[in-house]
């Protein structure tokens, strides 16, 4: 069995995604577990990084890093057995209850005080659904056998603002204190993913111990505007990461706002409010991973430029308090806008939830964004596992070639 040291080559696996879009990811690592040099032995990710729903996906993967084509089986069925009875109450009374606080705080809260609601669905069935689904004690067992360096999950805290790292791994993994981002040693729990996946102002917050506190956080990707900074700084060499945004269908959205042409300027209407809902949620959920990527390649650029012209690596390292390396990404995004899957299924939303959905308005079907966040139904989930597995499938010699032969040289390091 390859153990796993600070000091080897690392490959990481970055699992940032928000709400239902999710899934997608469970497809890609299905495809990814079916190489045949990886399919009866750990998984090829010493470190995994999540936030958000990218949590739930990289607990459940950590959680079986041992077996890596058993990880992605039970992460896929995990996705595809998924009902909106799982995630949140659906029945009229729950919501009529977390509706009424709302509109009381909204109405009333100047006369008699606010703060009644603190989200608008009930999330608590999502408690039950995980602890079925995830074995949280499967984590401290791959660190031990070596197959996992580290398992890193962010979650918001609401009180200071910052992305909160809590990482579980081998003794001696990096920590770090930064202006907006802090990172904690811990062993992480049930609630630390329900934290991470708490999107805002729809779940809950959820109280969390962070140090000798107990503070309140929500979805780890509200403020990790660099997703790929923790799995890097616990010293991946390597990253794997999984987008949920689809590059071609972004790009035709910015030429319809870009055009010259005065047909197609007069056909864009004037947003509803459920298309402004879609855009704040890509902000927190989807724009990061692409920023974050851009970053990493210039960064790429200047360290090879600069040990180019460097005589030895000592001293192109001296007096830097944070040595830099090149870090080798290899990023898979949607072929398919998840948007328009989602409109095609909006009729599954329960009919409470669609009721709410028609108030804020019928966005164009490229917009339809909040939809493909909240459509927590295995019609819509087993649509993106299938498009994940194809997407990999499409490119899985690029992906053996990354991962396996990251492995092979980890093998003779």
């Amino acid at each position: 069995m390859d153990s796993v040291a600070s000091g080897s080559s690392m490959t990481g696996l970055v699992l940032t995604a928000g709400g239902a879009r999710g899934a997608y990811q469970a497809g890609v690592i299905k495809r990814v577990s079916e190489i045949a040099a990886l399919r009866d032995g750990p998984s090829p990710f010493q470190i995994i990084a999540g936030a958000s729903a990218g949590a739930i996906n990289g607990a459940a993967l950590a959680a079986a890093n041992s077996s890596f084509a058993e990880g992605a089986a039970q992460l896929a069925r995990l996705w595809s057995q998924l009902t909106f009875s799982d995630v949140f109450r659906t029945d009229t009374r729950a919501l009529a209850k977390t509706g009424g606080k709302l509109a009381l705080d909204m109405a009333l809260g100047g006369l008699i005080g606010g703060g009644r609601a603190d989200a608008l669905v009930d999330s608590t069935p999502l408690r039950g659904f995980l602890d079925r689904h995830l074995r949280f004690d499967g984590i401290a067992e791959a660190i031990a056998k070596g197959d996992l360096y580290a398992l890193a999950i962010t979650a918001t805290g609401y009180h200071s603002g910052k992305a909160f790292t809590f990482i579980q791994g081998q003794a001696g993994h990096p920590v770090w204190n930064k202006s907006r981002r802090v990172a904690l040693s811990t062993q992480l729990t049930l609630d630390h993913v329900r934290a991470s996946s708490s999107i805002p102002i729809v779940f809950p917050p959820v109280a969390l111990r962070a140090g000798a506190a107990v503070a309140y956080f929500g979805d780890g990707a509200l403020r990790l505007t660099t997703p790929l900074s923790p799995a890097i700084r616990l010293g991946a060499e390597r990253l794997f990461a999984i987008g949920v945004r689809c590059q071609e269908a972004a790009d035709s959205l910015l030429r319809s706002e870009l055009a010259a042409d005065p047909d197609l300027v007069a056909s864009l209407q004037r947003p509803p409010l459920a298309q402004i809902c879609g855009v704040f949620l890509n902000a927190i959920f989807l724009d990061h991973l692409d920023a974050d990527v851009d970053h990493l390649r210039r960064m790429n650029e200047l360290v090879s430029a600069f040990q180019s012209v460097s005589h030895t690596h000592d001293a192109m390292q001296s007096g830097v308090s944070e040595p830099m390396r090149i870090v080798e990404p290899l990023i898979l995004s949607p072929s398919a806008d998840l948007a328009i899957i989602a409109k095609t299924l909006a009729h599954r939303l329960p009919r409470a939830i669609r009721y709410v959905m028609d108030g804020l308005g019928t966005p164009d079907a490229q917009s339809a964004d909040l939809t493909s966040y909240l459509l927590f139904d295995k019609a819509f989930t087993s649509e993106l596992i299938q498009l994940g597995y194809r997407d990999a499938a499409q490119r899985i010699d690029e992906i053996e070639h990354f991962l396996v032969g990251a492995r092979l040289s980890r093998r003779r390091a």
